[in-house]
């Protein structure tokens, strides 16, 4: 049998790599992971854990407007977009400096370089130009933002990785697109007092979600003073003499304004790897074809997260390591299972979601019962605000299997989570009817609604 220098090598140092290099590592095996920026990834430096911290920060202004219905009085608050940047990397690099020493404490090694597949045993460590063995390796690259270079001006316009670290917050902005980043950005801006506009080529933003849940945060967006503009897109991004940016859209309105963010979808990280030396399949986008077992055409090469483009959030990454730390290193062949997936937004208000959307459900089932409920939350009663919250049930009326659950309000991210246990395990309305409410809260609406309050048969609503 041939030596190599490791059992297994790793290339990217994201949340779905290094789950994968430090467990294999725990087994005993010699374990080695490269990653040429931040250990960490996306989630971690320019994604879910930054937007997040953000997310809270933008919520103050109506937790603070809320407050005088429940007798507080409050000095006129001031924010300090540099101090939250600041904190931001200071948590940032504390979580990135976890997730290597969890590495090397399971026995790891690790590589802060850019590294490159030679031949399907053989890394090329870039930075240090020297050339390692391994028996099995795994690419988890991840993704970045999609630069739409097609668009004049694009090299003007900033994506979301950058807009963690803006030098200042702008006055306006302008952002392109309408999935969840998008969205999510658009009200993280407003909340943080930026004239913000949602610029999106589709009929509704949020595809792919419940369309209930889609209208009415749409609705809910504009009633806080967010322009969202549909069926609508860029034509050019010119820059003013005042510095300034003009964004011309196909209809003929230039919005003028200190920035604009595309979020126009994200593509794998693949180029220059050095997949075509080692004969590794891609697909049209460059995202590396996989088998049922994240396993490439080559055998001993594997692929897991979003370099793969199946189902790009961290947790689903996270999940692809351990079922190949299975399937690779203990004899256990496990089949990532990417079926009813749990997933938020976090907007204001939130979305959480798990399950089939009515319409998806419509396809596949020919009898449905929808229960539906949309209220005024407690914590908006004293405050005034009229926000409403909506949840929603799609219930297989056949077998009465709750095939999808659909929040909009406070904490739906949090519901999603817990909701995913129940109809990940194919529990039905019956269960959740006879499960005990706790009052007063939001959630007990979903073990409350008794009555269907409309059905489907064949596709059509039959109320």
């Amino acid at each position: 049998m041939t030596e190599y220098d490791y059992d297994l090598f790793v290339i990217g140092g994201g949340s779905g790599g290094v789950r994968a290099a430090r467990v294999a590592a725990s087994l005993g095996k010699r374990v080695a992971i490269a990653e040429e920026y931040r250990f960490g990834g996306t989630c971690v430096i320019r994604g879910c854990v930054p937007k997040k911290l953000y997310v809270y920060a933008s919520q103050f202004p109506e937790h603070f407007e809320d407050a005088a219905g429940y007798g507080w009085s409050l000095e006129p608050a001031r924010f300090d977009w540099r101090k939250l940047v600041a904190n931001k990397d200071r948590e940032i690099a504390r979580l990135e400096n976890i997730y290597g020493k969890n590495v090397e404490g399971a026995g790891g090694e690790i590589f802060h370089t850019r590294a490159t597949i030679v031949d399907r045993h053989t890394i090329l460590l870039v930075n240090e130009d020297r050339i390692v063995t391994a028996d099995q390796i795994l690419i988890a690259t991840g993704g970045r933002p999609n630069p739409h270079v097609a668009l004049p001006g694009h090299e003007r316009c900033i994506y979301s990785d950058e807009a963690f670290d803006l030098a200042e917050l702008p006055k306006a902005i302008v952002i392109a697109g309408g999935g969840y980043i998008a969205v999510e950005f658009a009200n993280i801006f407003h909340g943080l007092g930026v004239q913000t506009t949602l610029v999106y080529r589709g009929k509704e933003i949020l595809g792919r979600f419940d369309m209930d849940l889609r209208r009415a945060l749409h609705e809910t967006m504009e009633a806080k003073g967010i322009r969202i503009l549909c069926q609508e897109i860029f034509t050019a991004i010119d820059k003013r003499p005042d510095g300034r940016l003009d964004a011309h859209l196909q209809g003929g309105e230039v919005l003028t304004v200190d920035q604009v963010m595309l979020a126009l979808g994200r593509i794998p990280n693949t180029e220059d790897l050095g997949l075509e030396a080692a004969g590794v399949e891609r697909g049209k986008s460059g995202e590396i074809i996989v088998d049922d077992f994240s396993r490439t055409n080559i055998d001993n090469i594997w692929a897991i997260g979003d370099v793969t483009n199946r189902v790009q959030l961290t947790p689903v990454a996270i999940h692809e390591a351990m079922c190949f730390v299975e399937t690779a290193f203990k004899n256990n062949p496990t089949r990532p299972d990417h079926d009813c997936v749990p997933t938020a937004v976090f907007s204001q208000p939130e979305i959480g979601t798990v399950g089939l959307s009515e319409d998806d459900a419509a396809k596949r089932y020919a009898k449905l019962e929808i229960y539906r409920a949309s209220f005024r939350p407690m914590r908006h009663t004293l405050s005034g605000r009229a926000e409403k919250m909506l949840m929603k049930l799609v219930v297989d009326a056949e077998t009465r299997r709750v095939v999808g659950a659909h929040v909009l309000g406070p904490d739906a991210g949090e519901m999603a989570q817990l909701l995913g246990i129940p109809i990940k395990a194919g529990l039905t309305k019956d269960d959740f009817d006879c499960t005990m409410a706790v009052h007063p809260t939001a959630a007990e609406e979903l073990v409350t609604m008794y009555k269907p309050t409309y059905r489907i048969e064949n596709g059509e609503r039959v109320d």
